[in-house]
């Protein structure tokens, strides 16, 4: 099922025949570098289906992102619900391929995720949890508007909260 699509880009929920591809970015070490270790083909297969079950109780999970010209998956984009000290979030969340880095595919994918969010959803608030080491992903968020909130203990180590609210996008 397609969610939204961009000028390049469409993001689909994931379907089984998507692991593969994905493994090829969750299995590699650079891209996996701010996780504890990059994915098994097992890890990657427990993060499609979890994504699945995400979609069906909470409405919106992490997506496929798809080149539009050729149907090519280069990576995630989407919604989450996080835990950040003792409160429900919504984080905007993203990984693209190495081969697709610095090509603004993270930036266009994300801000899709954000227009989703606040005007389909009527979220008032989003989030991205970011290591402190990674630039580029400070950069997407950056780039989508979002601003640096503050440092919070998530994931077990620390990270820097990204977010912004609706009403500073949108009128009520």
């Amino acid at each position: 099922m397609i969610i939204c699509e961009t000028e390049r880009l469409i993001l689909r929920e994931y379907e089984k025949e998507d692991i593969a591809a994905l493994h090829t970015i969750f299995s590699d070490e650079e891209t996996m570098s701010y996780y504890p270790a990059p994915f098994s083909y097992e890890k990657t297969q427990q993060w499609v289906e979890s994504n699945q079950k995400r979609y069906v109780r909470d409405g919106f999970g992490l997506w496929a992102v798809c080149l539009k010209e050729s149907g090519d998956l280069i990576g995630d984009c989407g919604l989450v619900k996080q835990t950040v000290e003792g409160e429900t979030e919504v984080e905007i969340g993203y990984h693209i391929h190495k081969n697709y880095w610095s090509k603004g595919y993270a930036s266009e994918a994300a801000r899709a995720c954000k227009k989703y969010g606040f005007r389909e959803l009527g979220l008032k608030k989003l989030i991205s949890i970011i290591d402190p080491r990674n630039i580029p992903s400070m950069r997407v968020a950056e780039k989508i508007g979002f601003m640096k909130e503050k440092e919070a203990f998530v994931f077990n180590k620390q990270h820097l909260i990204f977010s912004e609210a609706r009403e500073s996008v949108y009128q009520l």
